[in-house]
């Protein structure tokens, strides 16, 4: 997917659910879920169980959404998640032969970083966009706000703190978009497989930015 596509998705759609299941049956229940409550980008991370198949599965399933990972930590586990079908791929930190891979294969890559150096260095190297975490840890959304005057050219992308509460507040400080994990799949109501009541809450979010 060429890199201007994927920034106009985030731009339009803003919101990333990040699912991390144990089963591969519960994140495709909670894949469906959010989907049906109107999130279209959805990242399953590469430490889910049988995280492949599923998105190879969600790529079928839900053909309106984009499907990616994340917690990608070497080129081997990014070349299996292309070769999956991921269609971005999300890792907690900066390599360098990790952002090269993805180019050749023209899968928008966002390295998790943290600090102005670490932020200016992925975007150097070529990464698409960035994933600013854990976020809350440093300031929130005002951390976002204060990286806008120096790095505002740079696509940032808050996770690790974003909760359906503040998600507006870190768009409106200049996110391009949020990640959101827990915050969208309560542990209760996956543990009651309540689907209805997380698509809900998906569909309240999504409201609330539109």
């Amino acid at each position: 997917m060429l890199n201007q596509i994927w920034l106009s998705q985030l731009q339009k759609h803003q919101v990333i659910a990040v699912i991390r299941a144990p089963k591969i049956e519960m994140g495709q229940q909670m894949a469906m879920a959010v989907a049906s409550g109107g999130i279209q980008l959805i990242e399953i991370t590469w430490n889910s169980d049988r995280a492949g198949e599923l998105i190879s599965q969600l790529r079928l399933e839900l053909p309106d959404c984009t499907i990616g990972t994340g917690t990608l930590f070497n080129v081997q586990q990014l070349q299996q998640a292309i070769a999956s079908g991921a269609q971005f791929l999300f890792t907690p930190h900066v390599d360098p032969a990790m952002i090269q891979a993805a180019q050749e294969k023209n899968v928008p890559i966002i390295p998790g970083a943290l600090t102005p150096t670490e932020i200016v260095t992925a975007w150097s190297q070529g990464a698409s966009c960035v994933k600013v975490f854990p976020v809350q840890a440093v300031g929130g959304a005002d951390y976002i706000k204060s990286l806008q005057g120096p790095l505002g050219q740079i696509p940032l992308i808050p996770t690790g703190g974003v909760t359906l509460e503040n998600a507006k507040e870190f768009l409106r400080a200049g996110a391009i978009a949020v990640g959101l994990s827990s915050e969208l799949f309560p542990k209760k109501l996956v543990t009651e497989g309540n689907w209805e009541a997380i698509a809900s809450g998906a569909k309240n979010l999504m409201r609330q930015l539109g």
